[in-house]
């Protein structure tokens, strides 16, 4: 089943003011920030295609975002640093990655609807969705935001580092990926506070 628009509809009845979807990509890989996109649906154009990001190709979240782009009122993109997910912790990175992303849009939400467990902190009321993306079609728009920017973000580290397949890998720890680490070193967009590279500074 794909996600609905049930819950923002009992929101919007509830609090009477716009309410926004928020979700993070990127806390896994070994490199690169993590983003956080949050996005106002129109309730009178909901975009089709939107799925949980991770069940989509990459061709059919470009397609996705295209129509998101197109038809949400308001979208909100932000990051953490690979500093900030070393000195935070990776947690506390999303958080305030997801945060920033809600400040970052243009039309201020009565509520949010957050993937996961834990809430940022937010000048509006919120509510955490375990699985939101599967279920929330808001969150599962946001997903497919962070997620083909972040994606994009990585092509443009692999033109600097073409070593480590970033284009493909988007970070995270594959073969390739590893044995590049092994021969060249971490770049300045590794997570030096993730395992193997901790370990390798030991």
């Amino acid at each position: 089943m794909p996600p609905h628009f049930l819950t923002e509809t009992r929101v919007l009845r509830d609090y009477g003011r716009p309410v926004a979807g928020v979700d993070e990509v990127g806390r896994g890989p070994l490199a690169g920030p993590v983003a956080a996109a949050a996005v106002i649906l129109d309730p009178d154009r909901l975009p089709d295609g939107v799925d949980d990001s991770k069940a989509l190709s990459a061709k059919a979240r470009e397609q996705a975002f295209e129509r998101i782009a197109e038809s949400a009122l308001a979208i909100g993109v932000a990051f953490a640093s690979v500093e900030e997910i070393d000195g935070l912790n990776i947690r506390r990175a999303s958080l305030l990655a997801m945060a920033r992303a809600v400040a970052a849009l243009h039309l201020a939400p009565g509520f949010v609807l957050v993937d996961g467990r834990d809430l940022p902190k937010l000048a509006c009321p919120g509510e955490a969705i375990v699985k939101g993306d599967a279920l929330s079609l808001s969150i599962a728009a946001a997903s497919i935001v962070a997620k083909v920017v972040r994606d994009r973000q990585m092509r443009r580290l692999a033109a600097l580092y073409p070593h480590y397949g970033f284009e493909t890998n988007a970070g995270y720890g594959t073969r390739e990926h590893l044995a590049a680490l092994q021969t060249h070193g971490p770049t300045p967009f590794h997570r030096m506070s993730f395992a193997p590279l901790k370990e390798a500074r030991r």
